[in-house]
């Protein structure tokens, strides 16, 4: 049986999904890329499955999600934040991270519904210094979010996950593993879920493998996906994915609301 084509995403928050598959090396091909590339690549069919943004489930036709895996969060988030040189009720123009669509997805509900605002978004490569020169508010996305030296440019950051569990009292999911039905059958489910209870309880070692010439970044990372990532897709996070879903339609972010569909495990 040929390989099944992984697309994972770079940053350091997936790594724990996937630290683990090299234990079965006949049964994955992965590969690694920014969030916007998995989404293309699955999209055009050149991968099998993709750790693909959240909100790109509703762009494809059909897709299903493999049960109890996912990147999320349940309150502060670190890596998924808006930079601000104004208060965040007079912001007028927001750069958006062309890394991201979930990330997005999630500033545009959010500037609607919660934050009250209507700014201009700008579309820029992920260089906070860059952005704000075009806009008086940035969105910045995984471990250049994560590690940005925000206050030395006498920023303000606001949290998306923090903000989103405050709007909605639920868990945010950016991102699972999502392809199209058939793509993967019972096994291969639980292997997905099994490299995933490992990557879970193994964070210093992930870290430490992410940042091998660098102990202080691996020592912050640790301690990011110990207590701001979370890896399974519980009812909760469902839940959390369902209003997003009807939150992104309502805006106009896409158009049409489609039903959670399941690959089946064992």
């Amino acid at each position: 049986m040929a390989p099944i084509r992984i697309g994972a995403v770079s940053y350091l928050n997936a790594r724990p999904l996937v630290d683990g598959l090299d234990r079965w090396p006949d049964r994955f091909d992965v590969r690694y890329d920014l969030p916007s590339t998995c989404a293309k690549l699955l999209h055009h069919g050149d991968i099998d499955l993709g750790l693909i943004p959240s909100i790109e489930y509703l762009r494809g036709d059909g897709y299903a999600i493999v049960p109890d895996c996912a990147i999320a969060s349940d309150g502060p988030v670190r890596s998924v934040a808006i930079f601000t040189s104004v208060p965040i009720e007079r912001v007028r123009t927001i750069a958006l991270d062309t890394s991201s669509r979930t990330s997005v997805a999630l500033t545009r509900v959010m500037a609607a519904r919660h934050f009250g605002i209507t700014p201009v978004f700008v579309d820029h490569r992920p260089d906070l210094a860059g952005m704000l020169t075009r806009a008086d508010a940035a969105l910045l996305i995984g471990d250049p979010a994560l590690f940005a030296d925000y206050e030395a440019l006498g920023l303000q950051k606001i949290d998306l996950g923090a903000e989103w569990r405050t709007f909605t009292g639920l868990p945010f999911v950016y991102a699972c593993w999502t392809g199209r039905p058939g793509a993967v059958d019972a096994a291969t489910v639980e292997a997905l879920q099994s490299a995933r209870a490992l990557g879970e309880t193994d964070a210093d070692g992930v870290a430490s493998r992410f940042f091998p010439d660098d102990p202080a970044k691996a020592a912050e990372g640790a301690g990011y996906l110990r207590e701001n990532i979370r890896f399974r897709l519980g009812d909760r996070e469902r839940a959390g994915l369902e209003r997003f879903f009807t939150l992104a339609v309502d805006v106009g972010v896409v158009e049409r609301m489609q039903p959670l569909r399941w690959f089946e495990g064992r």
